[in-house]
């Protein structure tokens, strides 16, 4: 008989067990390691999310920035235009005004003529000179509105172009 035969059977199976079980102990220490570890590479990575995250941030708002400032550069370039343009009108506003006054004037002279001919003469024809002043006043003050909406329309159409370029180009 060896020595084997006269440990029990029960021996043996707790001997098993502790084997089994010690074993299971080192898987289960070894798990816990690779958890700590894999945690750790998580952190990391999800610092590394965060920063790249934080800089594209960064440089969308730094691009916001640059091409909010390239529109109000665009904008004040086109509003002080639109003044120029405006003082521009308003000077040949002032202009045809006293063109106006003169038509007046000279209206004025003739109907002070024309009450000196005869009434029927005068029933009779129109004067030229009433009809051309009426037009040229009408065709004056068309002119001066038409010239200022197209300046004001040329203006934006030039700053909206200038924009849109330097948005594109990244000046």
């Amino acid at each position: 008989m060896s020595w084997l035969d006269s440990v029990p059977a029960w021996c043996w199976w707790l001997i098993a067990l502790v084997v089994v079980a010690g074993g299971q102990e080192i898987r289960v220490g070894a798990g816990k390691s690779d958890a700590r570890t894999a945690r750790a590479e998580l952190s990391d990575y999800r610092l590394q999310v965060a920063e790249r995250d934080r800089r594209t941030a960064a440089q969308a708002r730094s691009e916001e920035q640059r091409r909010q400032a390239v529109a109000d550069e665009e904008g004040e370039s086109a509003r002080q235009q639109l003044e120029l343009a405006q003082g521009r009108a308003d000077a040949a506003e002032s202009a045809a005004g006293g063109l106006r006054g003169e038509i007046d004037r000279l209206r004025a002279g003739h109907r002070a003529t024309c009450d000196t001919i005869a009434a029927q003469q005068r029933q009779a024809r129109t004067s030229a000179v009433v009809v051309l002043g009426g037009l040229l006043e009408e065709s004056d003050r068309m002119a001066g509105s038409c010239a200022a909406a197209l300046e004001r329309s040329r203006i934006a159409g030039l700053a909206c172009e200038s924009i849109a370029d330097r948005v594109k180009s990244g000046r």
